[in-house]
């Protein structure tokens, strides 16, 4: 171990220097991985509601869709959405391509924890709530997705995290995120695993932050059984 040159591994020096331009990419980061869970949480309760109907034309497509999104590595989309739809006369800019790309994605994942979180509430509160003459949306909407919630808190958490670390994808197609950043530098200074490191301990440290965000809402689902 004393023969190893630490320098070349990490070098502290050029870590904290170059510190505040790698930061500068984690407002993208934060706002396509956010963005990203906000639309793919809305597209997935519709999905996850397809996927429980009686009715063939509804629930079939649901399946289909979620079955590619899932199937297809998210890198492929990206490339798909930047690179390839130019070829159809559609072009989005990079941040643009990452959140469609993104919230899709993850929608698929969103959509089965929801369905599994609205099929665990008893069913004595669906026919509680029938019986009370509640209509379906509303029946949704004040007895059976507050209860859901509570179970998909965990599971849903997981995805944003899944997120913000997947987001370093989104340098592939030239997104200035703290990846994109930190390669940049990385190939100034001919430093890799510096930069390397000191990105893993931003990931690091804003998935630790997201997941005392998951501890509160878990200790105040138990409390007040809704937010």
């Amino acid at each position: 171990m004393t023969s190893i040159e630490w320098q070349y591994i990490f070098n502290p020096e050029l870590a904290w220097s170059s510190l505040p331009y790698v930061l500068e990419g984690l407002g993208l980061t934060l706002f396509i991985s956010l963005v990203s869970m906000v639309l793919g949480l809305i597209l997935s309760l519709f999905l996850a509601l397809a996927r429980r109907s009686a009715q063939k034309w509804l629930r079939w497509p649901a399946r289909l869709y979620i079955s590619f999104m899932r199937g297809v590595p998210i890198l492929i989309i990206l490339f798909l959405l930047y690179f390839g739809f130019p070829y159809i006369g559609i072009q989005f800019t990079a941040v643009t391509a990452a959140v469609i790309g993104f919230s899709f994605n993850s929608a698929a994942y969103m959509a089965e924890i929801n369905r599994s979180a609205i099929s665990a509430v008893p069913k004595g509160q669906w026919e509680s709530a029938r019986s009370l003459g509640f209509s379906y949306p509303l029946m949704m909407w004040r007895i059976v997705l507050p209860q859901a919630s509570r179970i998909a808190v965990p599971p849903l958490t997981n995805v944003l995290l899944d997120l913000i670390k997947a987001s370093s994808l989104a340098a592939m197609i030239t997104v200035p995120e703290i990846f994109q950043m930190s390669r940049i530098v990385a190939g100034r200074e001919m430093d890799y695993m510096t930069m390397f490191i000191l990105v893993a301990l931003i990931y690091w440290a804003v998935c630790s932050i997201m997941t005392l965000l998951q501890n509160y809402l878990e200790k105040r689902f138990e409390k007040y059984g809704e937010i």
